[in-house]
């Protein structure tokens, strides 16, 4: 037997610096930083002050000892490149923003405080603590942070939730062709995570602008990275995706810097990614102002040695070394820090006549009643958009197209239409079209524009995310409606969370198109339909079209929409026919508007996508004269409520007809509704139609039993109208 060892192919190493480095940098840079570090810990501290006094709700997760690795990190960042982090991200928020709101040339030892630095400070603190004046809103608080006008696209409190959304900024940053790059920050216990894995692939993948930056503070809570993996060389995670990996001391400034430039210097040579690896401490417990020895899990001897090494204490004493600052002058800086800290809460709080104990300023507060704003926008951009219904038609303006034609050619022409349209997904780039000739041409077309993915939907959905945020309108495919639980954390956490926990105020134009194959024999978890999942979530709109007409109209007003949008695309319908405009693919049918698909006056069928068809027919067999509603829309914020309402005060009666399995349709949030709002224009029982409780199985009698039909809504129209 031979052995032969294995290496990586890209460079992986430790990063050190000497006293050289640190001389070599400018001595007005080196008291910036100086000054920032004193910011962020000041800073800090009266968080947890502030805290203690209960005028933070919720938890605060300072980045006491963490500061030299942020401020290190973002010396080599302008404002225009990105960054999001984790639940603790204090002191990145922090230095990125005073980089931002300070002059080229700014020296603290000469120039007063920069007004604007104050400011950002204050909003900062007021985010954190849930005040109006915070970036957003005060939604956010400590864990969700964002200011887009200084590169803080967002911050995820979910582990691992970040990474894909920073992998999705640096596509977007590549397919608009921006020289910039983007940093995603999180910790070892992040690295665990699945989709931290996916995201570190797909940047490599696309060799995307993107650098991960893990904070490795050795421990998740209370859990030691030894307690978490057996290969604590964390790097190692970078280097075996082919990613080129550098470990470096995170309370040294310098060698972070260092290790930030050469990394920027490999995303230039190769297109990036890169994975820094900054080991550093996090002196207080998870989150609040006590120690980790308090809670048992650290000894005090191993925090006193890293405390030795606090780089708040140790850079002073190198600056005073190097002659930069001398004792005077950093005292001063501590003091401005102070003051500017101080400022900020100080506006933000008040002392009642009565009471030593701060409260908040009256008025700081957000109104009560503004809660909802900002779940999603209210469609203007889709004002000026030209709506065709298929009834308004004459035949000879029409023509017949099978809808699985109608799904493929309207995504092409929508390509063609917007270059900021980019396809993701899991075989869409073969296979003449995917597994269903859903993107028929695309690839042909927009190779740059195509993204075939790995089997990884959580993490290219995030990805998706990120780079709808910064300027793409990114197309996800999903292969089987199923798979969206796959992806349920960047589903719902991020996308359908994301426009309204950051205050509101922009868009986040996610289309996820899923297929829905319940009769297809491929099993209980190939076969779901799961829109009334998107449902409970509302920042989405969600449609599911039963004509190659609505399909076309529905599809183009999603693609125009920034809210996110679910598609329904239910191959039982692929092959079915309808007519269509005559060439004419750029007309929208309205989000949130039904169509009557069968006048009637005897009761109201809601019904949608597959069952459209089966209510008419079953209409028709019993010579009950129904008004078939096809929903279209069927978000519960969406949905055509005006349209139901007037139907049902007609006809008094109201069925759901659904072909989904009852646990996961969308009937018994329907019929609740109806009764808020029609109650008194009911003569009887709401009934509903869906499949049984169990999944669609395998088995043809089994698959055809689970499934709502024609036979069944036909029974329970007869017992409507009795």
């Amino acid at each position: 037997m031979k052995q032969t060892d294995l290496t990586t192919t890209v460079p992986w190493f430790r990063l050190e610096v000497d006293e050289a480095d640190w001389r070599a940098e400018d001595p007005a840079q080196l008291a910036r930083w100086m000054e920032q570090l004193l910011l962020i810990r000041r800073f800090e501290e009266k968080i947890l002050e502030l805290h203690g006094q209960g005028l933070v709700h919720g938890p605060a997760h300072a980045s006491i000892g963490q500061e030299a690795g942020a401020v290190g990190a973002m010396s080599v960042l302008g404002t225009a490149d990105k960054l999001n982090g984790t639940h603790r991200a204090h002191h990145q928020i922090l230095a990125k923003l005073l980089n931002s709101a300070l002059p080229e040339g700014y020296d603290p030892r000469r120039d007063a405080p920069v007004e604007a630095a104050g400011d950002l400070l204050r909003r900062a603190m007021a985010e954190i603590m849930g005040l109006q004046e915070g970036f957003c809103g005060g939604r956010g608080g400590s864990m969700h942070m964002r200011w887009a006008e200084a590169g803080i696209v967002g911050t995820s409190a979910i582990i691992g939730g970040n990474l894909p959304h920073a992998v999705g900024y640096a596509l977007a940053d590549k397919v608009l062709g921006r020289d910039q790059v983007s940093v995603a920050f999180f910790g070892d216990g992040t690295l665990m995570a699945g989709q931290s894995m996916e995201a570190i692939n797909l940047a490599a993948l696309y060799r995307l602008p993107v650098i991960f930056f893990l904070e490795n503070n050795f421990y998740a809570v209370s859990t030691h990275v030894a307690e978490q993996t057996r290969e604590t060389r964390l790097t190692t995670r970078g280097a075996m995706f082919g990613v080129p990996s550098v470990e470096c001391d995170g309370m040294d400034l310098v060698a972070v810097r260092r290790a930030m430039q050469w990394a920027r210097a490999q995303i230039r040579e190769t297109g990036g990614p890169v994975f820094v690896e900054a080991l550093c401490y996090r002196f207080l417990h998870q989150s609040g102002p006590l120690l980790g020895s308090q809670f048992g899990y650290r000894d005090k001897a191993e925090e006193e040695a890293w405390r030795a090494r606090d780089p708040v204490a140790r850079m002073p004493e190198r600056l005073q070394a190097m002659g930069v600052l001398d004792a005077a002058g950093l005292a001063a800086l501590d003091r401005r820090a102070h003051a500017m800290v101080e400022a900020a809460a100080a506006a933000l709080t008040e002392l009642p006549r009565d009471s030593n104990q701060p409260r908040i300023r009256a008025g700081a507060y957000p109104e009560a009643a503004r809660v909802d704003e900002g779940i999603r926008g209210d469609l203007s951009e889709l004002r000026g958009e030209r709506f065709v219904e298929a009834a308004a038609l004459p035949a000879t303006a029409t023509v017949e197209k099978k809808y699985i034609d109608a799904v493929a050619e309207v995504l092409l022409h929508n390509m063609a239409r917007d270059p900021r349209i980019v396809l993701i997904g899991e075989d869409v780039h073969r296979l003449r079209g995917g597994v269903s000739g859903s993107s028929r041409g695309v690839v042909e077309r927009f190779p740059e524009r195509v993204f075939a993915t790995p089997i990884c939907e959580n993490g290219f959905t995030g990805m998706a995310l990120g780079a709808a945020v910064c300027g793409l309108r990114p197309v996800v495919d999903i292969m089987f409606g199923d798979f969206c639980i796959v992806a349920a954390d960047q589903m719902f956490n991020g996308i359908g969370k994301f426009a309204h926990m950051f205050g509101g105020g922009f868009g986040v134009p996610v289309v996820v198109r899923a297929r829905v194959s319940p009769a297809a024999g491929y099993g209980s978890q190939h076969s779901m339909d799961p829109s009334a999942l998107f449902a409970l979530y509302p920042g989405w709109r969600i449609v599911s079209p039963a004509t190659p007409h609505d399909y076309i109209g529905l599809m183009n007003a999603a693609l125009r929409c920034d809210d996110p949008v679910l598609v329904i695309e239910h191959q039982g319908l692929f092959q079915t026919s309808g007519p269509v405009p005559r060439d004419d693919l750029d007309y929208c049918v309205p989000l949130g508007r039904a169509r009557v698909a069968r006048p009637g006056q005897a009761c109201t069928v809601l019904t949608y996508a597959a069952m459209v068809a089966p209510s008419i027919a079953a209409a028709e067999a019993t010579g009950i004269d129904a008004e078939v509603i096809d929903l279209r829309s069927l978000d519960p914020t969406g949905l055509d409520w005006e349209g139901v309402a007037a139907s049902i005060r007609r006809t008094n009666r109201v069925l759901i007809a659904e072909q989904t399995a009852r646990g996961t349709s969308h009937g018994a949030r329907l019929a609740q509704e109806i009764q808020e709002r029609c109650f008194d224009w009911l003569d009887a029982e709401i009934l509903r139609v869906s499949g049984s409780e169990a999944a669609p199985v395998v088995s043809l009698p089994l698959n055809l039993a689970a499934l709502g039909d024609q036979t069944r809504v036909e029974a329970a129209l007869r017992r409507l109208v009795a």
